[in-house]
């Protein structure tokens, strides 16, 4: 009797997951998802045409003399674009499974839908990354200029790449809420339209809820007297870009995991914390410092003296002193009589009280040989400066500039705009009207001055003449053509010029 032998094959030991496998595909999906992104037609198209917009504006922007306080906050709006593209491919890619009927397919994979999500978000958060390598290149630019002045804000700095981030994150979770390829577009649709109702119409506190909040200021004020709730805001969108990126991650299957629902409490906080911090308005210590400011400048200046001119400005704008210095010396070495070496007193103002939506005019300064300098510098502000200088060093101070209407101003005028490269250029430019004939308003700082027209033409025969010759003729009757109610007739004789045959009546 034969007795029959079974034997088993042993069972196959079982198969464990390494810890780090299931993170090293999300790793690795990541890396596929961020190619697809960044090469998206939408989004390659928007990070074109913001790169290009960019390098274009920050060329020729600030006329070559930024404010880093006021470069900061000029990198914000572009970057909108880029999230605006991020945010529809991004809901476009997490769809992809849907459109091509592979979701069962993926289920089935050891890498479960929420690890997908985070793989999409990841490719997201490199989008905003590429987007702080732009904006960090466009500040360093600004920085890098010879005529840059203050600090830049890092928080502002960070609203770019954070709205990007918060874009992209929302178009993520609407892939998951809503399966329907048409909802991205009409959410863009819906953000543009609450862009332009919060961004523009509002005024208050509400305006914070967007992700840029464009100061686009009239006057540069100091570092220090910004009061834009900056950090605040920065958090707000950090808490709000985290909490979005979370609750995808929730919806994906995810709603087991610790490390996300501890995510989505701490960013719900963050976002809570930024929103009531930047909704309180401008602190009372930046308002008191805008009324020193405002009022008495010369307790917050630094002095230095240069020649016969002291030169007293705001601590950032201190290595700005020899600009303005060189448009004084250029504007002396035309005049006459005491005035090359007169002691002039040139001192920084600005009117911060309004915050930066001021447009106030500066009242003129009525101790003699002060001249006023705006925060402002480059393009138009270097020849208004210039005739500024000029209508101290003819009447004596401000304030007796501001009310000439006589043969003066035509001293005056030559004086600021006879050693500029293209006198009439800036002649137009220092004008309300852009005009170079007839009567007109000069811009200036302070109170503008009038030009007549028997004024203007005059200037213009005095432009006309070699520089040295008109410079000659100018020195030799400087007391004539400086005293009071001397009429443009007589300046006219004086200089050897015809007479002009336009009114000659202030407005």
């Amino acid at each position: 009797m034969t007795t029959a032998t079974t034997t088993t094959a042993p069972a196959p030991a079982p198969v464990t997951t390494p810890p780090g496998a299931s993170w090293a595909a999300v790793s690795a999906l990541a890396r596929f998802e961020t190619r697809m992104l960044l090469t998206r037609v939408p989004v390659v198209v928007a990070l074109a045409v913001y790169i290009a917009w960019t390098v274009w504006r920050t060329r020729v922007s600030f006329d070559g003399f930024p404010a880093l306080q006021d470069a900061d906050r000029a990198t914000q709006d572009g970057p909108l674009l880029v999230g605006l593209a991020v945010l529809l491919s991004a809901n476009h890619a997490v769809l992809r499974s849907r459109r091509h009927d592979t979701e069962r397919h993926l289920d089935v994979l050891v890498l479960p839908r929420w690890g997908r999500t985070v793989a999409h978000l990841l490719s997201v958060a490199a989008a905003a990354l590429m987007t702080a390598v732009c904006v960090g290149g466009q500040f360093a630019w600004e920085a890098l200029k010879p005529g840059a002045v203050g600090h830049g804000s890092p928080a502002e700095l960070l609203v770019g790449p954070l709205s990007v981030l918060l874009l992209g994150g929302f178009g993520v979770l609407l892939a998951r809420l809503v399966t329907a390829p048409f909802a991205a577009p009409l959410l863009i649709v819906l953000l543009l339209f609450l862009a332009t109702f919060l961004g523009f119409s509002a005024g208050g506190w509400t305006r914070w809820l967007m992700p840029s909040v464009g100061t686009y200021s009239v006057v540069t004020l100091p570092s220090d007297l910004i009061g834009r709730p900056a950090a605040w805001h920065a958090l707000y969108l950090g808490g709000l870009a985290l909490a979005l990126m979370s609750a995808a991650v929730l919806l994906s299957g995810g709603a087991r995991l610790r490390t996300a629902q501890a995510a989505v409490a701490g960013a719900v906080a963050l976002t809570l914390i930024g929103a009531v911090g930047q909704s309180r308005g401008v602190p009372e210590t930046v308002t008191e410092a805008r009324v020193r400011a405002s009022v008495t400048p010369e307790k917050l200046h630094t002095c230095v003296e240069r020649d016969a001119t002291t030169y007293c400005a705001f601590p950032e704008w201190v290595p700005r002193t020899g600009d303005w210095a060189r448009a004084v010396g250029d504007v002396r070495a035309l005049a006459g009589g005491d005035a090359q070496d007169r002691p002039l007193v040139v001192r920084q103002r600005v009117e911060a009280r309004y915050g930066l939506d001021a447009d106030a005019t500066l009242t003129p300064l009525t101790r003699p040989g002060e001249v006023t300098v705006g925060t402002a510098w480059g393009g138009n502000r270097v020849p208004e400066f210039a005739v500024a200088v000029a209508g101290v060093l003819v009447a004596g101070s401000e304030a007796a500039a501001g009310g000439l209407c006589d043969g003066r101003m035509v001293t005056v005028m030559w004086l600021a705009l006879a050693d500029r490269p293209d006198p009439v250029a800036d002649l137009r430019r220092v004008r309300l009207d852009d005009s170079d004939t007839g009567s007109s308003i000069v811009v200036s700082q302070t109170e503008p001055l009038q030009m007549t027209s028997a004024q203007t033409e005059l200037l213009r025969e005095l432009l006309e003449l070699p520089r040295d010759k008109a410079a000659a003729k100018v020195k030799a009757g400087w007391a004539e053509l400086t005293a009071p109610k001397v009429t443009t007739d007589r300046v006219a004789q004086v200089l050897g010029l015809e007479k002009p045959e336009g009114e000659n009546e202030c407005l």
